[in-house]
């Protein structure tokens, strides 16, 4: 069953390969629409802001900027997830690799 589930492993190892090699262009943050006059609901424009080796950006976008910076950010979502998947995936590939050492050893 180890075996079976580390070659489970290696082959989502390697999609996750794949799929982040067909991310494109992204950045971090969150983009937000404010207001020059928040009461009234005036003077809109759009914020990205992100934190960057602990340090805090905001920086303006302009309107005809916005779908392309959405994109973007989603494209570092994806690129976290399939990061965090791959991490957690070769963990458990490491301690399987053990367990099986480990059972071919007392063998």
């Amino acid at each position: 069953m180890s075996k079976k589930r580390m070659g489970q492993i290696e082959r989502r190892i390697a999609r996750i390969k794949e799929a982040l090699g067909q991310i494109g262009p992204m950045r971090p943050g969150s983009l937000t629409r404010q207001y020059r006059n928040p009461k009234q609901r005036v003077g809109a424009y759009w914020q990205i802001s992100y934190t960057r080796q602990m340090k805090s950006h905001t920086e303006y976008v302009r309107s005809e900027w916005e779908p392309d910076i959405r994109k973007q950010i989603a494209n570092y979502k994806q690129f976290t997830c399939l990061v965090e998947q791959w991490i957690n995936l070769g963990i458990e590939h490491s301690k399987l690799r053990m367990q099986i050492a480990k059972q071919e050893k007392s063998e």
